[in-house]
């Protein structure tokens, strides 16, 4: 069944992936710049690739959405 709704959005939804990840899995020159934290989150396309790292869940959420992305949880 193949029913075209007018309020339903036309094309692809970009969407993105955000999880935590554990600074102390970062590499050492990537854990220096980001001082105190013991946590921060990345935001990855589809395919796995990392797009950002940022200091907390609600900004990766807005850096995805500013740029048309619809990102969603990883856990």
């Amino acid at each position: 069944m193949d029913v075209k709704y007018e309020a339903l959005p036309e094309g692809e939804t970009k969407i993105v992936y955000v999880r935590s990840v554990a600074v102390e899995s970062l590499p050492k020159e990537i854990q220096d710049q980001i001082g105190g934290l013991k946590t921060v989150y990345s935001v990855h396309d589809t395919d796995g690739q990392q797009l950002a790292l940022v200091k907390d869940r609600n900004l990766a959420f807005m850096l995805a959405r500013q740029h048309d992305l619809a990102p969603v949880s990883v856990h």
